[in-house]
Parts: C-alpha cells; structure tokens; sequence
C-alpha cells in the first residue's frame, strides 16, 4: 500500500527490501542530505528494517541518529531535539504482527503533507536517487536518552504538575501490546508518582490480541482492571500515538472520548479554538462550546487534522480513534502527552475516572460500508447524489459528503483501496445512529 504518508505491506511479500530501499533513497534524496531521526516499533521484522533503511539513508548523505524501539511521538520529539531535516518511524501501526511500514516526517516533526509526499512519490517512481562517493556518505549516531527527553518535556508543560499527581499515588494498569509504548508508558508514570500494573508490556512484536485498541480486543485488559484494584486503564497501539481508557471498573470511556476529555482538560487551562477531523464524534463540539470556543473540523487524516489546527491557531486537536495532538509540544498523536492530561483532568477535579466518564457527552456511533457493486454506480456518483438529495441540511464535502441533523450525523466517503463508500454515523443511541445512515441509505438507494 502506497501513499503520500509512506509505504505499508506484509514483510516478505509487498514490503520487501528492494521497496524499502527505493523509498528510503527517494526520502533522503528529497531532504538533500540532513539529519535523520529514526526509530521503529517492536515488530519482529523492525531490526532488519531498520538496518536496510539506515544504510540507505548513509548512501544518500543522510546522518542517521537511530532511537531504536520508541513510540512515533517519542520519535516526533527527536526530530524537534536534534533540529534534524527529519525522521522515519519503521511501524504498521494497527495493522497485525506480519506488516511493516515507513512513515515520514518533515523537519517540524509532522508527516509529510500531500505536497511533499507526492515529491517523494515521483523520486521512488523515477528512480532518481542521489547516491553519494565513499567519502560523502552520512554518518550513524544513537540515543539512548530520548524516551527521558521526550517525558520530561511532557512533565515541562505548564499545566502538568506532576508533584500534584504524585500525591495521589494512583495505580494505572497499562496495556502496551508488546508495542513501543511497553518502557514508555511506565516510565512516564512512575516519572509521575503512579503505581503501575503491566499488561503485555514486553517489546517483542507479538502481539497478545487485536493491536487496534478498539472495545472488541480489550476485553483482556477490562477483567485485569477489575482484579487489579486500579484508579485508570491505559491502552495504546504498537507504536504509542492512539490512547484507549478504562475507568477504576473496567469499564472503557469509548475511544471518541480519548479526544473529548483531552479537549476538556485543555480548554479549561487554556482559551481557544479546537480541531479534529470530520468522523470525529459531536461531543468534542460539546465539549468546546462549553467554553464558547469553535471545533474546527478537517478531513480525515492526521496531516490534515494537524494542517486545520495551524489554520485556525487552535490550542489543542485530535481524531476520535484516540488520538491526542498537543500542539505546545509536537503536532502528532502522542497517547503519552494525552495520559498525563487525563491524570492531570482527574487530579485537578478530583473524580473518580468513572464520574469523569459519567460526565461526558452520550453518543453512539456506528460503522458500516457500501458495496457500490450493489448499487451500479462509481464511488464519485454516490457523493454526488447524496449531496443532491440533502441539499437543505447542513452538508460538509470537504472529504466525501457529511450531512448535519438536528438529532446527529452521517459522514459518507469513498475508499481508496475498495469499491466501496464508508458510512460512518452518530446519534444519542446506537439504534439512533443506525437509524439515520438507513435513513439517508433508503434515499439515495
């Protein structure tokens, strides 16, 4: 799978060296030389990743400084730290143990936007590598201290007082999936006073379950809290950018609601304006018009959330499948970041983390797809006639057709690997939600 973020496929099969390779070389050609942070998940293929795409960034005059196993934000953060020309995260994200991928970051520690893809895209294509003599190849440095620098910036913000925390003594059990986030996430709570209970905190690549943190895969971790006599469930993806919680019952917030109450904690600490992408839940608007701010919404994509967010000079954003992106330390997700606020939300308050649930927007949303097969038409078509048939509502085409009820939502778009479109809705219950794409569905059918 290819596109302007990177490249993703099972090792040995459509990710291979060769691949690797020509992406890589096209990557450092583009940067024209610089400095490259990169780092990588657990995944079992990440060692041999790595080497092949190190040695190919010195082939071009890149100076590689490798972090080993770090979280993408961890790696974000030592693109900022090192003032380097950017960075390469070897992580498949969600995806099962079997896939890699490279994903890449410009010199502000964001990934590429479409722009810059597209350029790397065409140097791939063309082969249009800029190989250097032996006397002109980059140079391999490490750092080992990253991981230190990236939770001590997190402990720096000025709404983080960690000694506050600290007198809490809180239990947080952890759910890292054998991912980068299994030393990161408690080493940052211990860094804040927390007893911490390990759940699959081994970096080795296997993952226990579903890596998606998604209700359906964390049922595991649901039980363990409720053995364990814990204040907070935390759960991440392999590469640690996407946060999932549990309150002190087991009982999981909703990842829509990761952003939610991250939006909250800021806003009450920070005046301004909010940012996330079109498929996000309403209860982030809730949440901001509750101190008269504006959520700007984006289409779906982490560059584009990050790009509406610089726009509009918003303070904090996100996207509903847990991700938190504080701009006052990096534009990328950064499930560490988003727990520290969480903990932070619960110690200024004092709550239980089941009142703070209990306090949030209810919403259900529901997930579905089209198969355009069905209805004889192409994806484009579809949008077009939805769009038509709803003219009256509230429509945003900004990324595929969004139409706003009073009473909720549905965001329709169309893949770009399937013939399908993607329907996504909302409304107060799950039968609410369901009912309103069968509503639009039945129109347009």
């Amino acid at each position: 799978m290819i596109s302007v973020s990177g490249i993703r496929g099972i090792f040995g099969s459509h990710l291979n060296p060769k691949n690797l390779v020509n992406f890589t070389a096209a990557y450092g050609t583009w940067l024209d030389g610089g400095t490259v942070v990169v780092g990588r998940d657990s995944r079992v293929t990440g060692q041999i990743c790595e080497d092949i795409v190190c040695a190919t960034l010195q082939s071009v005059g890149c100076n590689v400084i490798k972090v080993g196993i770090a979280p993408t934000p961890t790696v974000a953060m030592g693109v900022l730290k090192h003032k380097a020309q950017g960075g390469i995260i070897l992580t498949a994200s969600h995806n099962p143990e079997e896939w890699n991928a490279l994903k890449m970051l410009n010199e502000k520690s964001e990934f590429l936007d479409p722009r810059q893809g597209e350029e790397v895209l065409k140097l791939a294509r063309d082969e249009s590598f800029s190989y250097k003599k032996f006397d002109e190849i980059g140079s391999i440095t490490e750092d080992e201290e990253l991981l230190d620098y990236h939770i001590q910036k997190i402990l720096d913000l000025p709404y983080i007082e960690a000694e506050k925390i600290k007198e809490k003594s809180y239990t947080v059990a952890v759910d890292a999936v054998n991912g980068a986030g299994s030393h990161a996430l408690p080493a940052l709570l211990k860094a804040l006073g927390c007893n911490v209970k390990k759940l699959h905190c081994e970096p080795t690549g296997i993952f226990p379950h579903n890596p998606e943190p998604l209700p359906e895969n964390l049922t595991e971790i649901c039980d363990f809290v409720k053995q364990n006599s814990v204040d907070l469930g935390i759960v991440t993806d392999p590469d640690g950018d996407r946060l999932a919680l549990l309150d002190e019952n087991g009982i999981l917030f909703g990842e829509e609601n990761t952003q939610v109450a991250a939006f909250d904690f800021m806003l009450e600490n920070h005046s301004g304006d909010t940012a996330t992408n079109l498929s996000s839940s309403r209860a982030a608007d809730d949440i901001t018009e509750k101190y008269g701010q504006t959520c700007h919404r984006a289409a779906v994509g982490e560059i584009n959330v990050v790009k509406v967010m610089q726009k509009k000079g918003a303070v904090i954003s996100g996207e509903g499948n847990g991700g938190v992106i504080n701009p006052d330390l990096h534009a990328g997700r950064d499930a560490l970041v988003g727990t520290a606020m969480i903990l932070q939300l619960l110690t200024n308050r004092e709550m239980k983390a089941s009142e703070y649930r209990n306090s949030l927007p209810k919403y259900e949303m529901v997930k579905s797809k089209i198969q355009l097969s069905d209805l004889g038409v192409d994806a484009d078509e579809l949008l077009l006639k939805v769009a038509e048939k709803f003219k009256d509502e509230k429509i945003n085409k900004t990324d595929g057709v969004k139409i706003d009820f009073d009473e909720g939502w549905v965001h329709f778009r169309k893949s770009n690997t399937e013939p399908i479109v993607r329907v996504y809705s909302e409304g107060r219950t799950r039968d609410d939600a369901k009912e309103l794409a069968n509503k639009v569905i039945e129109v347009i059918g």
